[in-house]
C-alpha cells in the first residue's frame, strides 16, 4: 500500500457518502450548476438553479434565452453577470455543435464555453460514471497540505499528480470523498487539526504544532 493510497483510505472511512451535492435532474442541468458553482457554495447554487431550470430545463429552450432573462434567477450567486453569459453561450454550443446534449468525451467538453478542466472532470464523473479526478479549491489545498502532492503545484499539476498516485478506478471515489474532507473538516480557515487521523501524514499540521 502508498502512502497516497493510505490516507485516500482514511479519507474514504470518514466520508463514505461523499457525493455530488449539486442538485440536477440531467447531464445539462449538472453541467449548468457546476458552472455556477465557480467561487461560490453548492447550497447557494442549489437555492438559485430549481427556478431556473423550471423556466429553463434544457440546452434549447435556454439557448433561445437572453442574460438578461438569465439574470433575475442566479443574481444571488456570486459573478451572476459574467456566469448567465457563460451558461448561455454554453447552451448554444450545445444546440448547435451537438443536438442539445452534452458529450461525454473531455475533448470536446473542454471546446465549450465555460467549461474548463475542472468542470470536464466533474461531468464525466458524475454524469457519465467515466473515470475522472476533478481538483478544486478543496482537492487542491487537501492535496498540498497532506503532501500528496508537491509544494507549489497549480491545480492541473496537481490533477496530473493525483491521477499517477491513484488507481484510476478509485478517481471519482476519491474526488469526493477529499472535496468532503476539505469542505467538512480540512477547511481553509479553522481546519479541525486536533480531531484529524491523519495529523502524522500532514504538513499544515507539523508547520503548525512547530509554531506554538
Amino acid at each position: 500500500m502508498t502512502r497516497t493510497t493510505e490516507i485516500l483510505d482514511v479519507i474514504e472511512g470518514m466520508f463514505p457518502d461523499a457525493r455530488c451535492e449539486l442538485l440536477y435532474q440531467t447531464n445539462f442541468q449538472l453541467a449548468v450548476s457546476v458552472i455556477l458553482s465557480a467561487q461560490t457554495t453548492d447550497r447557494a447554487v442549489n437555492e438559485a438553479t430549481p427556478a431556473l431550470f423550471d423556466r429553463f430545463p434544457d440546452a434549447l429552450s435556454m439557448s433561445n434565452s437572453t442574460c438578461e432573462e438569465i439574470e433575475p434567477y442566479i443574481q444571488r450567486i456570486g459573478l451572476y453577470r459574467n456566469k448567465a453569459k457563460h451558461i448561455l453561450a454554453f447552451s448554444k454550443a450545445l444546440v448547435s455543435d451537438h443536438d442539445g446534449e452534452v458529450p461525454s468525451s473531455y475533448e470536446e467538453l473542454i471546446k465549450l464555453p465555460g467549461i474548463g478542466s475542472k468542470t470536464a472532470n466533474v461531468i464525466q464523473g458524475v454524469g457519465f460514471n467515466i473515470p475522472s479526478l476533478a481538483v478544486d479549491t478543496h482537492v487542491h489545498r487537501v492535496s498540498l497540505r497532506l503532501k500528496l502532492v508537491p509544494k507549489g503545484l497549480d491545480v492541473h499539476a496537481t490533477e496530473t499528480t493525483l491521477k499517477r498516485k491513484i488507481p484510476r478506478e478509485r478517481w471519482i471515489v476519491a474526488h469526493h470523498a477529499i472535496l468532503f474532507f476539505g469542505r467538512y473538516h480540512c477547511k481553509s480557515q479553522k481546519p479541525d487539526c486536533d480531531l484529524c487521523p491523519l495529523q502524522d501524514k500532514c504538513g499544515y499540521y507539523q508547520e503548525k504544532t512547530r509554531k506554538r
